[in-house]
């Protein structure tokens, strides 16, 4: 097991990458309750004192993991257009929810997320984090006069990502190519007529 982070000055450990790795898998395979710092210490192969140097939780690795894990992740689009842009983002979403390797993870934490205080403050800071991310498609599309500057980027990103969210998880159907870009056009142009 690995017991060095010392002289590291990236602001993180140095197998910060196998521990947010085995954090996330064992959130998909166990849930949030089977989620301990033991377990995450003996998947990532990283001694459980590094763990503890770092983080003073599960809840903390989680959260770091959730937000800092290239698996997560995805790049923002710059397609030229708010309705390209925004049909890229939501295919991202889409592949997050849906492939094997995240969408456990997704599941986890819709399933948890209720009854977790904790971990729904992870989950409002991860989303806060994306939200964040995402900013530059918005003050791009108000620069070129397709939003009202008073735009709520946020709430066009819930009823997007919440459409699929709803669809995926809670009615437990598919969403096709032409779903996302019909959703794109309804927000759109409820975001214009506003």
């Amino acid at each position: 097991m690995d017991t060095a982070s010392d002289g590291n000055t990236s602001g993180r450990p140095r197998r910060a990458d196998a521990i947010f790795t085995a954090t996330l898998e064992l959130l998909a395979d166990k849930g949030y309750e089977g989620l301990t710092m033991e377990a995450i210490a003996l998947r990532s192969e990283v001694n459980k004192t590094t763990l503890y140097r770092w983080w003073k939780s599960k809840d903390e690795v989680l959260a770091a993991a959730l937000t800092h894990s290239d698996l997560l992740t995805f790049s923002v689009p710059d397609t030229g257009s708010l309705r390209g842009d925004l049909v890229e983002t939501s295919r991202s979403i889409h592949t997050l929810l849906t492939s094997s390797a995240t969408a456990p993870i997704a599941a986890a934490v819709l399933a948890a997320a209720p009854h977790s205080p904790a971990l729904a403050a992870i989950g409002r800071a991860f989303f806060a984090d994306r939200a964040e991310r995402e900013h530059p498609i918005f003050r791009r599309a108000i620069d070129r006069g397709e939003l009202p500057e008073h735009t709520d980027p946020r709430l066009i990103m819930d009823m997007l990502a919440g459409a699929m969210w709803f669809r995926l998880f809670l009615r437990a159907d598919a969403v096709h190519e032409d779903d996302l870009a019909a959703a794109v056009d309804l927000v759109l142009d409820g975001a214009a007529a506003r």
